[in-house]
């Protein structure tokens, strides 16, 4: 049986069982033993659960059936188009919003980016057009059907298969109190002490968890990404917003009142970016995407303040812009430094566009940073991250991801309709339906 909230050891070794098959799977139950070190019998009765919740399922044997029975059926994580859960993701940006469907190994398989037209989106607004974004991919929701783009109802696609909604995973910038689901501050949103994961559950009729979204990408990156991760990571998100976040050996740091990761206020080494604090050389002041636009905006660089428009002038030849974006990366760099020397972990990652979309700024941030630290000198340590420009849309339903593979045992609670796992093999993910065109997320 699943282990039940509270059984700390079996619902412990669960948890190593699903992350191992997370990292090595498809893997027998003999292999599973063998790699988290669990005894068969202890494997054996978390297998027997997770295959019923439906987190896991059974593959065919490669040489047809085993005659040395079921331990040598390999056993995967149920990514299947048929029965395999997914999580919703909602990325909350300054101009706009990011919906996705994400499957157990982090896997985007829909997406789609939400505008904000005329001013910052309420709670109401975002849990409107996420209904309706899951509503035309099969999905119910709490509350009456929402209209399309053009006024009548959505319809959902007649054969979209059937996949238990686990839930939603929120993420946005700012200071972020996940256990009360609450927005601290966000000042570009104008949001302060709000309790925005219950106003979308109860708009939804789901759960939903809430954090910031660069604990949310860190955690992602432990998760889905660079194997070394997992030993410690700082990462540091460079948007509209400036934050970073910290983890250790699979556990993101949170600090008193969830407040760890504010360096908006960080100097940065040579800047002399005047900030509204009042000091000079911020990191938020000399590196943001709102320092950035403006600036490109005063040397005539693109009409208004954009990061997109900036990284499109540069790929398009502008010098001027290529500049600007190397000066911001190097800028990135030697902050990274800083962080490099405080933390000292396994890996640094980078959430910053310009180098997402092309490896040249990326290789700017790497020099300056190894130049400027004093405890670094591999440049192969400082990395973007491994979902490339669908960071964000992962990253988010990483948020509700991240504790389900902590504690599997919240699975069927948060989907009591969790289906049979199939027993044939995997099947690849649906494509997008017309409408949902592939996307590239600005990092707000």
């Amino acid at each position: 049986m699943p282990p039940t909230p509270g059984d700390s050891r079996a619902a412990a070794n669960a948890a190593t069982v699903l992350r191992t098959v997370l990292a090595h799977g498809p893997v027998a139950r003999s292999g599973i033993s063998t790699l988290c070190g669990l005894s068969q019998a202890a494997v054996s009765r978390q297998t027997t659960g997770l295959l019923r919740s439906g987190l896991l399922r059974e593959l065919p044997h490669p040489g047809g059936t085993s005659a040395a029975g079921r331990p040598r059926i390999p056993l995967d994580l149920h990514t299947g188009a048929v029965g395999g859960p997914l999580v919703a993701g909602l990325h909350i940006g300054v101009p706009s919003s990011h919906f996705s469907l994400v499957d157990l190994r982090g896997q985007v398989v829909a997406h789609r980016t939400f505008p904000h037209t005329g001013g910052p989106p309420t709670p109401a607004q975002l849990a409107t057009q996420l209904r309706r974004f899951l509503h035309e991919h099969g999905h119910t929701t709490h509350g009456p059907t929402p209209p399309g783009p053009t006024g009548p109802p959505t319809t959902p696609a007649a054969n979209a298969p059937h996949r238990p909604l686990l839930g939603v995973g929120a993420a946005l910038g700012g200071w972020i109190r996940p256990a009360e689901g609450t927005v601290v501050r966000h000042e570009a949103l104008g949001w302060h002490d709000r309790p925005l994961a219950a106003e979308l559950s109860a708009a939804l009729g789901l759960p939903v968890h809430l954090d910031n979204h660069a604990r949310a990408i860190a955690r992602a990156e432990m998760l889905f990404g660079h194997p070394s991760a997992r030993r410690s990571i700082v990462h540091l998100f460079i948007g509209n917003v400036v934050d970073a976040a910290f983890g250790i050996e699979g556990t993101v740091h949170q600090g008193p009142g969830s407040a760890a990761g504010d360096v908006a206020h960080l100097p940065v080494p040579g800047s002399t970016a005047r900030c509204a604090c009042g000091r000079t050389g911020c990191l938020q002041a000399t590196a943001s995407d709102t320092a950035l636009g403006a600036e490109a905006v005063r040397l005539g660089i693109v009409p208004e303040p954009a990061i997109g428009l900036v990284v499109d002038a540069a790929a398009a030849g502008d010098p001027r812009a290529d500049l600007l974006l190397r000066e911001r990366a190097r800028a990135v760099g030697r902050a990274a430094a800083l962080l490099l020397d405080v933390f000292n972990p396994a890996v640094l990652l980078v959430s910053e566009l310009s180098s997402i979309l092309h490896e040249g700024y990326l290789a700017e941030i790497r020099e300056a940073a190894t130049a400027q630290s004093h405890v670094c000198d591999d440049p192969a340590r400082i990395i973007g991250p491994h979902a490339g420009p669908a960071v964000l849309t992962q990253a988010s339903a990483t948020v509700l991801l991240g504790p389900l593979f902590q504690d599997p045992a919240t699975a069927p609670s948060t989907a009591p309709s969790l289906a049979p796992a199939p027993t044939g093999p995997p099947r690849s993910a649906p494509a997008d339906p017309p409408g949902i065109a592939p996307h590239t997320p600005t990092l707000r």
